[in-house]
C-alpha cells in the first residue's frame, strides 16, 4: 500500500482515528488539510459526503473513518482489533459508543445557555460513568494492548484540553479509570502525531467561536 494520501482537517476527531491507526501500524502517508468552510472544488468532486477524512490510495478513494479503519485492519498489521470474533465485536460496539459520545460533546460546547450547557454536561458524564465500569486495569481499554477503541476515544479525550482551562463541568471527576486511561492515550506517540503542535491552541480559537454559552466563559 504505497502514496497513502489522508484528506484531513486539523481539528476533526474523525481524521485522528484515522491518523492514530496509520501510524500504530508504520504506514508511511502524507497529509493533506483542507478549510471546510471553504471546500474545494477537488475535494468536493471526490467526497460524496463532504467531509473528512478521505483516504486516497491506488487511484480510489475512502470514505468515512470507520471504513479507513477498517481497510487499514483488512490489509496491514499489526492488527488493532481482538483477534476474537466476540470480543472483536465488543470492540465494534465501543467503537460506536465513541461516536455517539463525540456528538455529546458537540451538544455540549454548542449549547446556548447554561441551563442546557449543564444538562448536556450530565449526558457526557453519564457516558463516562458507563465506559468506567468497563475498563480493565490498563492503561488501554483492553488492558496492556493499544486497540481501535483506544484510538477513537484519544481524540474525544482532546477536547480536555481546552474544557479544563475554562472550568470544572463535572464530566470526567470522580472517575480514576477515566483519568488513568486519558493520560496513558495522552501519552501514546502515535496519538501524540495525530494532531499539530498549533491544535491546542485552533481548538481554543474553534471553541471561542461557537457562539455559545461555552465561548462566553472564554472571554
Amino acid at each position: 500500500m504505497n502514496d497513502l494520501e489522508l484528506v484531513s482537517h486539523p481539528l476533526c476527531p474523525y481524521v485522528q482515528r484515522a491518523a492514530i491507526a496509520l501510524a500504530e501500524k508504520g504506514v508511511p502517508f502524507r497529509r493533506t488539510n483542507i478549510d471546510l468552510a471553504d471546500k474545494p472544488a477537488w475535494f468536493l468532486a471526490i467526497s460524496p459526503l463532504g467531509k473528512v477524512p478521505l483516504l486516497r490510495t491506488q487511484g480510489e478513494v475512502l470514505f468515512e473513518s470507520a471504513a479507513i479503519v477498517e481497510y487499514l485492519e483488512d490489509t496491514q498489521a499489526p492488527p488493532l482489533h481482538p483477534s476474537d470474533a466476540l470480543k472483536r465485536a465488543q470492540h465494534r460496539g465501543w467503537i460506536e459508543f465513541g461516536s455517539g459520545l463525540l456528538n455529546d460533546v458537540w451538544n455540549f460546547y454548542v449549547a446556548p445557555d447554561e441551563a442546557t450547557m449543564r444538562a448536556k454536561a450530565a449526558v457526557v458524564r453519564q457516558k463516562f460513568e458507563r465506559i468506567e465500569t468497563a475498563l480493565t486495569d490498563g492503561p488501554y481499554f483492553d488492558g496492556a494492548r493499544f486497540t481501535l477503541v483506544d484510538a477513537v476515544f484519544a481524540p474525544v479525550f482532546r477536547y480536555w484540553n481546552a474544557f479544563d482551562r475554562i472550568g470544572e463541568f463535572g464530566m470526567l471527576g470522580g472517575l480514576p479509570k477515566v483519568a488513568a486511561w486519558r493520560a496513558a492515550l495522552a501519552a501514546r506517540p502515535s496519538v501524540r502525531a495525530a494532531v499539530g503542535a498549533d491544535h491546542d491552541e485552533l481548538l481554543w480559537r474553534f471553541l471561542q467561536a461557537r457562539g455559545s454559552h461555552l465561548s462566553s466563559l472564554m472571554q
